[in-house]
């Protein structure tokens, strides 16, 4: 695991491209009508409208448009809404395209943009549980996307944690290790720490945690 207050810049590319070459072939395999599937952790969002979403906010950055109100929830509805007459085709052609070019501007940024690609992983997560697909929130991809977490966390100078978790022999050190604060303890597996760092639901999970309220934890709001 990479230590919570070293950052790869190269990190948040691969965590986006191991992501793409596994979500696109599958979303281009979907028939129109599974787009239509409400996500359970985007209330009131469809598929498409995650994905139109995500493809989206990671043209904004390869675009270098960050306007007033960037990633607000008022302007992810206008983005979602500009995208009201595109076939489906073309909101995956949009998204791949934006999973392929961004890694390189994200590493230059220092830092300011390394939660953008975890967030887009985690909605990758969540388009595969309303699709019925395995591997939400976990998958190959879940080591980078545990490295991206602690470096983001203790960028933020968030609730610091020690996190067992099932399959790996480190612990991971999320958060702001400077001591002001005793760490809490998480044991349990990945997929249920990533959804607990997401505010994404924990139904029939299995977990320990010690320290800290699961509220405390969510570093999206």
């Amino acid at each position: 695991m990479t230590d919570a207050q070293v950052r790869d810049p190269e990190l948040p590319g691969r965590l986006l491209t191991a992501e793409r070459d596994a979500l696109i072939p599958l979303l281009r395999a979907r028939p129109d009508e599974d787009f239509a599937i409400p996500t359970a952790a985007c209330p009131g969002w469809t598929v498409r409208d995650v994905l139109a979403h995500c493809s989206s906010a990671l043209m904004r950055v390869v675009e270098r448009r960050y306007e007033e109100g960037v990633f607000s929830p008022e302007m992810n509805d206008r983005d979602i809404a500009e995208r009201a007459d595109w076939t489906n085709a073309q909101v995956v052609d949009e998204l791949e395209r934006g999973m392929t070019e961004v890694g390189p501007i994200i590493a230059k940024t220092r830092g300011r943009l390394d939660v953008l690609p975890l967030g887009e992983w985690v909605h990758a997560g969540d388009v595969r549980e309303a699709l019925g697909e395995p591997g939400a929130y976990g998958g190959e991809s879940l080591p980078i996307a545990l490295s991206l977490l602690a470096w983001v966390t203790g960028r933020q100078a968030h609730v610091p944690l020690l996190a067992d978790v099932d399959g790996f022999d480190e612990q991971l050190r999320l958060g702001e290790m400077s001591g002001e604060r005793p760490p809490a303890r998480y044991i349990g597996d990945g997929p249920t720490l990533i959804r607990l760092y997401s505010g994404r639901p924990l139904t029939g999970a299995s977990y320990e945690l010690a320290g800290v309220e699961a509220r405390e934890l969510n570093i999206f709001g």
